[in-house]
């Protein structure tokens, strides 16, 4: 039933004279309390004066917030959005200042440190009075949502009747782990758990060989990870490196998937992609590193922090919780250094910050993002919370650290549960990750030697005595940066390490040494002055210890190289070896201990353009899982071995299952074909694909590629 207009004013302007009377009653509480703050004359007023003084004062603050602070924001968007988060505090502060300078005869006075506290406090008060108020109404509850969302146009009041879809990706969380986070009477994730004990089902699947979030959410958004590698890759025939989670990169990747499938990705139809590498096609995105890079008309990625940060009450709030997140980092940090735990990586440097960017800021703002998407009645939505991948990278899968992120996580996933009610149409929520995590101390730590200088020995370099480490893969880290708007870093072998070209480099010219990289568990290894796959006949005339050093040493499971005679071929400890183009095994079979489907992953791995000269996966234990990854990680993957091939998905239960029963789903692009029939399922209507791939060929330009929106990608690129 619609509520008559003048019901509708009559309730708003209820609600706000509500808050302004709270705001007044907080500042004259704050002006008692703080002594550096008052609202009275020198000579002393009365009570009644010093009221009026209070109200007048919250007024003009309410009012610099709504109608200033939306300003600011959206000006400093040319600034990085962490940036903001920390000028949050100042600006507030600001505002309360001006305000009290506007109130007539000078009552109103406070000292700028003081103005900080007082604006954060009535931002806080004002924020959970209005909150408080509008959950008692539906329809003002809806708009507030929508607000906050930065939703103020129009798609509100449609009410389509058809079901819609959002795809929550819980980052990095392994079927495992999820089944004991949602087990026992009193489970880590109650949100989860009530949805797998009633509402939905559970299903596992297996990874490609390449178990990251690149080659995953690719498939899962575009349909296809084809010549996806590894997290990283060196690329021969432009000498350049291609990173997954770098706004250049991925934006080539996407256009790729696109060029390859000739479909505009999952959210084409009226979606939204919140938080994820790639855009999926959706026309609404934000935090999305595929469009990062991109400038003018088309980029639409940073007004989610707009969205999110437009609101003071957020703003302080997020900033409140960004600065607790990097205190309990650091104690945390220090906790586990004190208590001696193994294994560990360092912790320090900006590590602290890209934690709270991730936990915090990235939270909220997806959060934020995916109510307002539900209330506006979108089609499909797919949004990533990449927290938990984060903090288990540097504190292990299972380590209390990162449980502590999943409990707040799955409030995450309450709170979008609870606002789905006030949508306008019935949404079906898909929980779902994009690879588990594994865990073990690096390779590094475990035998004293970097796979880099590995490699290096193996080929007659000499070796630095100084180890060096390789820096974390992490997602977060580059979206940190994207948010800084700092440039890409060259990334490959530090100083002392096998020498390779950075990003956007060139090999010098002369004898080359070869470029070694890691993506987890994986390694990679090329030699740039050798086109094409360089065959295992060649490698042994060059270097004739190399594969044996590798093949033989106790920490890599197996090497992948291609043979001129039996084509690729998958490498073991005491001449061990699988020949996958004819499946003959000669000694102990070097993939038995990675579980069945090994071989399958690894033999499509090899047919792709972009696989490097050898491959090489470290060993693991199959009793406990644990594998050694070549960065600085002990929570990683990449690879194969343990708890990071096998991802999750919670769907519900009135949708078809994914697979038969007792079929295994293997393989991100056999998934995106799931998700696509659920979305089907809902009987909504579909963009003509052709319109879709125009639509994403126009705003996707190619990356290093000064080529205007609308132009085919460059024959290199597809």
């Amino acid at each position: 039933m619609r509520i008559p207009r003048w019901k509708s004013l009559s309730g708003a302007l209820f609600r706000v004279l509500a808050v302004w009377l709270v705001s007044s009653v907080t500042l004259l509480v704050l002006a008692a309390l703080l002594p550096d703050f008052r609202l009275q004359s020198a000579n002393g007023d009365s009570l009644t004066r010093t009221a009026l003084t209070a109200a007048l004062g919250a007024g003009v603050f309410g009012l610099l917030g709504a109608v200033v602070w939306p300003l600011l924001v959206r000006a400093l968007l040319l600034v990085p959005a962490l940036v903001l988060g920390l000028l949050v505090f100042f600006l507030n502060g600001s505002l309360l200042l001006l305000a009290l300078d506007l109130i007539p005869e000078g009552r109103g006075q406070a000292a700028p440190q003081t103005a900080v506290i007082v604006a954060a406090v009535m931002s806080a008060a004002s924020s959970a009075t209005s909150a408080f108020l509008a959950v008692r109404n539906d329809e003002a509850y809806h708009r507030r949502l929508v607000r906050l969302a930065g939703r103020r146009h129009g798609r509100a009041a449609r009410r389509p009747a058809t079901p819609g879809t959002v795809f929550l990706q819980l980052d990095g969380l392994g079927h495992d782990l999820l089944c004991r986070a949602t087990a026992g009477e009193r489970p880590l994730m109650p949100t989860a758990a009530r949805w797998r004990g009633g509402s939905h089902r559970l299903t596992p699947w297996r990874t490609d060989w390449s178990s990251q979030t690149g080659a995953s959410q690719l498939a899962l958004l575009h349909g296809s990870n084809e010549d996806v590698p590894a997290f990283r890759w060196y690329e021969k025939e432009t000498g350049t490196l291609v990173v997954s989670n770098r706004p250049s990169s991925a934006a080539a990747l996407q256009r790729r998937a696109i060029a390859r499938t000739g479909d505009g990705g999952l959210l084409a139809y009226d979606g939204a992609s919140r938080g994820n590498l790639f855009s999926g096609g959706a026309d609404q995105v934000a935090l999305v590193m595929s469009v990062a890079a991109r400038r003018g008309r088309y980029n639409r990625s940073r007004a989610g922090y707009f969205a999110y940060f437009s609101d003071p009450a957020n703003a302080t709030r997020t900033a409140v919780s960004f600065v607790a997140e990097v205190v309990r980092e650091i104690v945390q940090s220090l906790r586990t250094r004190f208590r001696r735990e193994l294994p560990r990586v360092k912790r320090g440097g900006l590590y602290p910050v890209i934690r709270a960017f991730a936990t915090v800021v990235e939270r909220d703002v997806v959060v934020a993002a995916v109510i307002g998407d539900m209330l506006a009645g979108r089609t499909a939505v797919y949004a990533d919370l990449v927290a938990y991948d984060e903090v288990a990278h540097h504190s292990g899968p299972a380590h209390r650290d990162a449980l502590q992120v999943l409990r707040s996580l799955d409030r995450a996933l309450a709170l979008i549960a609870r606002a789905a009610g006030h949508a306008p149409r019935p949404y079906r929520i898909v929980l779902l990750s994009d690879h588990g995590q594994s865990h073990g101390p690096t390779f590094l730590e475990r035998y004293g030697l970097s796979l880099q200088n590995l490699v290096r020995a193996g080929c007659g370099l000499p070796v630095p005595r100084r180890a060096g480490r390789s820096p974390s893969g992490a997602e977060a880290r580059e979206a940190a940066r994207a948010a800084l708007h700092r440039p890409e870093e060259a990334d490959g072998p530090g100083p002392g390490e096998a020498a390779g070209p950075g990003l956007g480099e060139r090999p010098e010219p002369g004898p080359a040494h070869p470029v070694v990289l890691a993506s987890g568990n994986l390694g990679l290894v090329s030699f740039p002055d050798v086109p094409g796959r360089i065959t295992r006949e060649e490698l042994d005339r060059r270097h004739p210890a190399l594969l044996a050093t590798l093949a033989n040493h106790p920490g890599i499971g197996f090497v992948l190289v291609r043979s001129a005679a039996h084509g690729p071929v998958v490498l073991g400890p005491a001449g061990a070896e699988h020949r996958l183009a004819t499946g003959h095994v000669i000694g102990a079979d070097p993939l038995a201990p990675f579980g069945a489907g090994a071989a399958d992953a690894v033999r499509r791995t090899d047919r792709f353009p972009h696989t490097a000269d050898l491959m090489i996966n470290s060993a693991c234990d199959p009793a406990t899982g644990e594998v050694h990854a070549f960065e600085e990680q002990i929570g990683s993957h990449g690879g194969l071995g343990g708890a990071q091939s096998h991802p999750f998905l919670l769907w519900p239960a009135e949708l078809s299952p994914p697979v038969p029963d007792g079929t295994p789903l293997t393989g991100a692009e056999q998934v995106h074909q799931v998700l696509r029939r659920w979305l089907a399922e809902a009987d909504g209507p579909q963009l003509p694909l052709a319109s879709a791939v125009d639509d994403l060929r126009r705003e996707a330009p190619a990356p290093e590629d000064s080529s205007p929106p609308g132009r085919p990608p460059r024959d290199k690129d597809r």
